[in-house]
């Protein structure tokens, strides 16, 4: 699957004209406004990189910077920083809330690809699954074929596959799917844990008694 970017600027001409030549490169772009924005994409879609700009409203680009770093889901995605703001301080001052690279505007299109390129070979591998996930079309691709999922079986599939080694307790399912402000029993939990199964074959997702749930992710055929 194509390696995912999120591009995070205020301006839309910029957006959209990244988004064209990044898009030539092969790679699947996703684009947020704002800070607060790009979290709740990045949440969704899990990019490889975030292109983030500096100067934004509702969260500039170092405090969303130091959101991303302290989300356990994109401990892994790496933070790029394409700003007009060339101050030495600034750069440095986006290194220490946890940016990868710092790219100064202007720059070319060429050069700009090249750098990103370059910046995604440092990626390690994403170890090979039987399944993946399509977050525009909120389905599931397995050894079988495409799987289309309700939405809240989608959120839950997607939460159980972002940490495939975690066991995650059921109060930390109701709270991240449904929201701590919403009443969710068990069997509501329990009747979407039994359709995924049923999609996806019995020993997907382990139950942990008096816990919780994980994926298996080398069950996934049986």
């Amino acid at each position: 699957m194509a390696q995912r970017i999120l591009i995070v600027d205020d301006e839309d001409d910029i957006r959209e004209f990244i988004s064209y030549n990044l898009r030539r490169e092969g790679y699947q772009i996703f684009t947020a406004s704002n800070g607060a924005e790009a979290l709740k994409v990045a949440m969704e879609v899990r990019p490889h990189l975030i292109l983030l700009d500096m100067m934004m409203p509702i969260m500039d680009g170092h405090q969303t910077c130091q959101a991303v770093r302290n989300t356990p889901e994109l401990q892994h995605t790496m933070v790029v920083f394409l700003s007009a703001v060339q101050e030495e301080q600034c750069q440095l001052d986006s290194y220490n809330a946890g940016a990868d690279d710092y790219i100064t505007k202007p720059v070319s299109m060429r050069v700009l690809c090249s750098r990103v390129n370059a910046i995604m070979k440092r990626l390690k591998p994403e170890p090979e699954s039987q399944i993946s996930i399509d977050h525009i079309r909120r389905s599931v691709i397995t050894p079988q074929g495409e799987i289309a999922l309700p939405r809240k079986e989608f959120e839950l599939l997607s939460l159980l596959l972002s940490e495939p080694d975690k066991v995650f307790t059921r109060e930390e399912i109701f709270s991240r799917i449904w929201g701590g402000e919403v009443i969710v029993g068990d069997r509501t939990l329990d009747v979407h844990i039994r359709r995924l199964r049923r999609k996806l074959g019995d020993q997907a997702i382990v139950t942990h008694k008096g816990v919780g749930f994980k994926f298996d992710m080398g069950d996934i055929s049986k």
